[in-house]
């Protein structure tokens, strides 16, 4: 069951994001989506530089790429999925650039510094399904830290954050990353986005 006022409360969660000072290795301001009162609730892990530069998650390559495997799965367009999907992540900010190239992944201290926001989200939400995208995120909602491959293409019930959500996890959609597009992780994907299509909580959002 929702809460009384769930626009209400993400809203107050997102003031509180633009607030957050808490992680100072951490660049620019806060990301988040728009406040979507939905029963699925997609977790990511750091916004990048452009992510930071247009103010919205999943906003450029990797996002592309995700946005295709969600067209996949529910039948509908990025415009449509940003609407009825409450988008979130592990950490808000842009965490800068690693030594050796590509982003840094926050710090275990960034992701507690950050977890309250998430805690607020999913209070305010009460989701039914929680889809983690990465293995950041992975971790974040299942405590997983071992190989993709035994959790992407399953469906998990656990309690997250106070509340029995099911759980999709799918692989980051970075384009660096091969593990998606070869075998076993191809198939699980696809298995992934199958068991997405055919959730309930999805398929109310999306129903013809």
């Amino acid at each position: 069951m929702l809460p009384a006022h769930p626009h209400e409360a993400l809203l107050a969660v997102h003031a509180q994001l633009r607030a957050c000072r808490r992680c100072p290795r951490m660049v620019g301001r806060a990301v988040h989506g728009p406040a979507v009162a939905s029963p699925v609730l997609l977790v990511g892990q750091a916004p990048g530089v452009h992510e930071e530069g247009l103010g919205r998650p999943f906003a450029w390559t990797a996002g592309r790429t995700l946005f295709r495997w969600l067209h996949e799965a529910l039948g509908a367009d990025e415009e449509a999925v940003r609407a009825r999907l409450y988008f979130s992540a592990v950490a808000r900010c842009f965490p800068g650039k690693a030594k050796g190239g590509g982003d840094r992944k926050p710090d275990p201290e960034e992701v507690l510094a950050c977890r309250p926001h998430l805690a607020g989200e999913v209070a305010a939400l009460a989701p039914r399904l929680v889809l983690p995208v990465g293995a950041l995120a992975i971790a974040e909602v299942l405590g997983h830290r071992g190989p993709l491959a035994q959790v992407v293409g399953t469906q998990q019930r656990v309690r997250f954050h106070g509340h029995e959500v099911d759980v999709i996890a799918l692989p980051h959609p970075s384009g660096a990353s091969t593990w998606h597009r070869t075998e076993p992780g191809q198939g699980l994907l696809r298995r992934a986005l199958a068991l997405l299509g055919a959730h309930p909580a999805a398929r109310a959002l999306f129903a013809p």
